[in-house]
């Protein structure tokens, strides 16, 4: 009987939440509250306190929060085909250059490459910092989705493709290099803005 209760009360528990969140959410298309002129704003910012927000709400006036992000991708998504990037891609030959140049891409942006070797050479692609600094959505080889948590190198024992799709997530310049190379053509070389 006790465990009945017990699991009764924690049913109520989750669900009052719930409900709150529910008769709290304004209906759409409603506007956000007027601002206070810019002057009267910095004189409050500067003795704010925390009391305004408890006023506010005692005296009925519920806050709207505008959530919408910066874009509107659509159904999809920020993944959605449309908005995918296809670069250049990366070859893997003996004594070839890895990128025709660098790549400049934009944090939040959804892109995908292609990583062909020719087969001449066991060659590897490595770059723990750049795949540290992006989201991977899938690796595909051979018509095979790979969709892993974490990614150092990628390496090619025979002649193939291999294609990355990915998020750029963190500003910076990152490179993929073939592991024991030190020209710049064995690298390729991503900006993330």
């Amino acid at each position: 009987m006790t465990r009945l209760l017990t699991v009764l009360m924690i049913m109520a528990g989750l669900t009052v939440p719930a409900a709150a969140q529910d008769a709290a959410t304004p209906a759409e298309g409603t506007a956000a509250t007027e601002a206070a002129p810019a002057d009267a704003a910095a004189t409050e910012e500067d003795d704010d306190d925390d009391d305004d927000d408890a006023e506010g709400e005692a005296e009925g006036e519920a806050a709207v929060y505008d959530a919408q992000g910066k874009f509107d991708y659509g159904f999809s998504g920020i993944m959605a085909r449309d908005n995918r990037t296809d670069l250049a891609p990366l070859t893997l030959a003996s004594g070839q250059p890895v990128a025709g140049g660098e790549y400049t891409l934009k944090s939040g942006g959804f892109y995908r490459i292609a990583i062909n070797a020719d087969g001449s050479q066991e060659l590897a692609l490595s770059g723990g910092d750049f795949f540290r600094h992006i989201w991977i959505n899938e690796i595909v080889i051979n018509d095979i989705e790979i969709r892993p948590m974490g990614v150092h190198s990628i390496e090619f024992d025979n002649a193939g493709t291999a294609v990355i799709s990915f998020i750029a997530v963190t500003p910076g310049r990152y490179t993929l290099s073939v592991p024991g190379s030190s020209g710049e053509s064995q690298q390729a070389v991503f900006n993330i803005q």
